[in-house]
C-alpha cells in the first residue's frame, strides 16, 4: 500500500493519496480544490487516481472531489448518513459516477479495503474510512482516516453548525452525538484496536478544533491515553462541558463553505488566470465594491497603499484572514509579487473566493506612487502613546483577540470582537469614535485595522499588542 499526506500549511488541512501498488490505482481522501497537485503526485509514483472520497461536508475549505471527478473521471464516494438536511445535493451530477455510502459499507481499491464508519458529532453526516491492506494479507485495519472526528490531541468541534452555519440550538446535541461516537469507537461495537493508526484531516492551527497537535499522525492507543478531549469523556455531561468550552470564533467564510460543499462547488477546470492591470486600472478600482488584496509587507502597506485596500501578507493565517474580511460575491484584485501570485490564487479558490479579476505586480508600486495616483496611509502607535490616548478618552480600544483571550485580561474600557467575526459585529464599533485596534502581538489588529479603514472608520493599529500593553512598555 502506498500513502502520502498532502498537507496545506495555511489551512492546516490534510488530504491523503492512497494507492495499491499492485494495480496502480489510487484514491484521494478529502482533496482541496486545486487538484492538479494530487494528479501530479500520483503520476510521480506511477499511480492513476480512479476514486475520491469525503469524510464530511467541510466548513473550512471548498472540497475538490467534484473538481477531480470532472477532471479525470474519478469515482466519488460520499456519505449518505445524517438525514435529508445534510445530504449532498450534487450526488446526482450526471457527468460523474457518485456512490453514496452508509455505515458498514465497504469498497475496495485493488488490494485495499475501505470500511465506512458513521461518526456523527462534528457534523451529522460525518464518516471515517477504516483502511485494511488486504494486498499484504492483513485481516485487521492498519489505520483509520478520521477526517474531523479525531485529531492528534483533540476531537472535532461539535459547535460549528451553530456558531458558523447559524443553526441555533444544535451544538449541545452534536456534542452528545460526539460523546456516543467516541465511546462506540473506543469501547463499543466499532472498537478500534490500540495499534490502529489515526490519520486526521487537520493539524495544529486549524479552526476545526481548539488544541490540535502538530504531529501528523497518531494511534488509537496513544490518543486513548493522552488526548485531553478523550480524557474528559469520563461521563457525558463532563465531556459536553469540556468540548464546548473555549472554542475559537470561526472565520465568517465557514458558513459559505458548508453551503457550497453541500450544494456542489462550481467546477473551475483549472486555476483562474486574472489579467495583469496597469496603474490607471488599479487607481480606478472601486475599493468599496471590489476587494483589493494587498499582499505586500505590512510596513510597506502602512506607508503607502491604494485607498480602500486591505493588508493580507502571504502568511500561514492568510486564508483565515481573507475569509474573515472578503465576501464570496466580491470581485477581487490582487497586489503581490509575481512569485506569490499563483499561491495567492490557490489560497483564494480553496476558500471559495473565485471572482479574481485582476493582478497588479507589487514590483511596480513605486512607479504607481510616482505617477501621482491616490495613496493612503495607516497610522500606528506605540504602547505609551496608546495608553495616554485611551486613558484621556481621546480614543477607544477595540480588542480583536478571541473572547477567551479577552476574558483572561484586557485594557480598561476595551470592547471585544474577534477578528474572524469582526465584519458581522461592526455595530459594536461606533464610527463617531477614534479606535485603537489591539490584539496579542499586532498581526490580527493589522488585518482588522486595514479592513476598518476600508469601511470608513478612523483607526490606529497598536504596535506590539497586549504583550507590550501588559508589560507597560
Amino acid at each position: 500500500m502506498f500513502m502520502r499526506m498532502v498537507y496545506d500549511e495555511r489551512l492546516a488541512q490534510a488530504a491523503y493519496l492512497i494507492g495499491c501498488q499492485g494495480t496502480g490505482e489510487a484514491i484521494v481522501i478529502d482533496p482541496e480544490r486545486d487538484v492538479d497537485r494530487y494528479i501530479e503526485l500520483a503520476d510521480r509514483h506511477g499511480l492513476r487516481i480512479v476514486a475520491v472520497a469525503e469524510t464530511h461536508i467541510h466548513a473550512d475549505f471548498v472540497s475538490g472531489s467534484r473538481e477531480l471527478a470532472h477532471r479525470i473521471n474519478a469515482k466519488v464516494y460520499l456519505s449518505g448518513e445524517g438525514g435529508a438536511d445534510w445530504a449532498y445535493r450534487w450526488s446526482d451530477d450526471p457527468k460523474i459516477d457518485v456512490q453514496v455510502v452508509q455505515h458498514g459499507d465497504r469498497f475496495t481499491l485493488g488490494g485495499i479495503e475501505f470500511g465506512v464508519l458513521h461518526t456523527p458529532g462534528h457534523t451529522p453526516e460525518h464518516v471515517c474510512f477504516v483502511v485494511t491492506d488486504k494486498g499484504s494479507h492483513a485481516d485487521l485495519p492498519v489505520g483509520i482516516l478520521t477526517g474531523d472526528f479525531m485529531f492528534v490531541g483533540d476531537l472535532g468541534r461539535p459547535d460549528l453548525l451553530e456558531t458558523a452555519a447559524g443553526q441555533a440550538g444544535v451544538m449541545e446535541a452534536s456534542a452528545r452525538d460526539l460523546y456516543r461516537t467516541l465511546r462506540n469507537v473506543l469501547d463499543g461495537q466499532e472498537h478500534m484496536a490500540d495499534f490502529v493508526q489515526v490519520w486526521p484531516g487537520h493539524g495544529a492551527g486549524s479552526a476545526c478544533g481548539k488544541a490540535l497537535g502538530a504531529v501528523p499522525a497518531s494511534t488509537i492507543g496513544y490518543e486513548r491515553r493522552f488526548n485531553p478531549a478523550i480524557q474528559a469523556a469520563t461521563d457525558e455531561a463532563s465531556f459536553v462541558d469540556f468540548v464546548l468550552s473555549g472554542q475559537p470564533e470561526p472565520p465568517l467564510y465557514f458558513a459559505d463553505m458548508k453551503r457550497v460543499n453541500r450544494d456542489g462547488p462550481p467546477v473551475l477546470g483549472g486555476l483562474p488566470d486574472p489579467v495583469r492591470i496597469d496603474h490607471a486600472t488599479l487607481a480606478n478600482t472601486d475599493s468599496r465594491a471590489s476587494a483589493l488584496i494587498d499582499a505586500r509587507p505590512w510596513d510597506e502597506f502602512c506607508a503607502a497603499h491604494v485607498p480602500g485596500a486591505m493588508s493580507f501578507p502571504l502568511r500561514d493565517s492568510f486564508c483565515t484572514d481573507v475569509g474573515s474580511f472578503v465576501r464570496s460575491d466580491e470581485q477581487i484584485t490582487i497586489i503581490s509579487d509575481a512569485a506569490q501570485r499563483e499561491e495567492i490564487i490557490r489560497c483564494l479558490i480553496r476558500i471559495g473566493l473565485d471572482r479574481i479579476i485582476g493582478w497588479y505586480d507589487a514590483a511596480d508600486f513605486g512607479a504607481y506612487q510616482s505617477s501621482g495616483k491616490p495613496i493612503a496611509t495607516l497610522r500606528e502607535i506605540e504602547i505609551e502613546d496608546a495608553r495616554k490616548r485611551a486613558q484621556s478618552g481621546q480614543a477607544r480600544v477595540l480588542d480583536v483577540r478571541r473572547q477567551t483571550e479577552f476574558e483572561a485580561g484586557h485594557a480598561s474600557g476595551a470592547i471585544n470582537a474577534a477578528h474572524t467575526r469582526l465584519a458581522e459585529h461592526l455595530d459594536r464599533v461606533d464610527p463617531a469614535n477614534d479606535w485603537l485596534v489591539v490584539c496579542r502581538s499586532g498581526a490580527r489588529s493589522a488585518r482588522s485595522s486595514a479592513f476598518l479603514q476600508r469601511m470608513g472608520y478612523r483607526v490606529t493599529n497598536v504596535i506590539g499588542g497586549m504583550l507590550a500593553w501588559e508589560k507597560g512598555v
